[in-house]
């Protein structure tokens, strides 16, 4: 029989978690606890089934400890991955099945088990100018220095494969990239991403020193962020003052 039983999480990551299943078992006789059939089930979906050998001895009447770990994947798409984002909230994770206990004279029992856990669901990351300046050098001549942050909401590291953008002023495109790929953001951090911009008769046109000489240039940055099962589009627009460069 069960005297006790928990299912931690033991690791989550955006897309999925490792649960650790730990209990007590007694019996009256002696025997082993050989094994553990399972199903780790997400948000009321099973998303894995698999034994787990344990092999566990057992003592008249003295409580033995069990434990298994298994890590399997809550989000199957970068939809699932939205929709939990945007629900917010907690989302349960549970093990369940059966202990498999052999007795003396080689009899079978089964044992059912089930435990949840409730774990934060995953967030979407967010996309913001962190920081911005411009320097004008000449009448013809701006440097822009913008900083690109990636906001983890999440209390775990979140995995990057890359983060595009492309940068416009007054409504032309000056420049395009990609930054951050294979980059990991701390739980709850904010990544920062520079991305140095000149804004020249050759970049922007040969109107650029009517556009200077307005000291405030309009500007816009669009991409997407992207990591496994990740695809985020951003869009950001705003003005910067110039500042006149020494």
């Amino acid at each position: 029989m069960l005297t006790a039983q928990q299912t931690l999480v033991s690791a989550q990551g955006l897309t999925d978690a490792t649960l650790r299943y730990q209990a007590q078992v007694a019996s009256p006789a002696k025997g082993v606890v050989e094994r553990a059939d399972y199903e780790l089930v997400a948000d009321g979906q099973v998303v894995k089934t698999g034994t787990a050998k344990l092999d566990v001895p057992l003592e008249p009447g003295v409580p033995a400890d069990i434990a298994f770990e298994e890590r399997a994947p809550y989000v199957k798409s970068a939809q699932d991955l939205t929709r939990l984002s945007e629900q917010g909230g907690t989302l349960l994770l549970a093990l369940r099945g059966t202990l498999v206990v052999r007795t003396g004279g080689g009899h079978e029992e089964t044992i059912p088990f089930a435990a949840s856990r409730a774990a934060r669901v995953p967030r979407l990351p967010i996309v913001v100018v962190e920081e911005l300046d411009g320097a004008r050098y000449s009448a013809e001549e701006v440097q822009l220095n913008l900083r690109l942050g990636v906001r983890n909401p999440n209390p775990f590291p979140l995995k990057l494969e890359g983060l595009t953008w492309t940068a416009t002023v007054a409504g032309k495109t000056l420049d395009s990239g990609t930054l951050a790929q294979a980059d990991t953001v701390d739980a709850s951090a904010t990544g920062v991403y520079p991305v140095e911009l000149t804004v020249t008769p050759d970049t922007w046109g040969p109107e650029v020193k009517a556009l200077i000489a307005k000291g405030l240039l309009p500007y816009g940055v669009t991409g997407e962020v992207t990591g496994p099962l990740l695809r985020v589009p951003y869009s950001l627009t705003g003005e910067v003052k110039l500042n006149v460069s020494r």
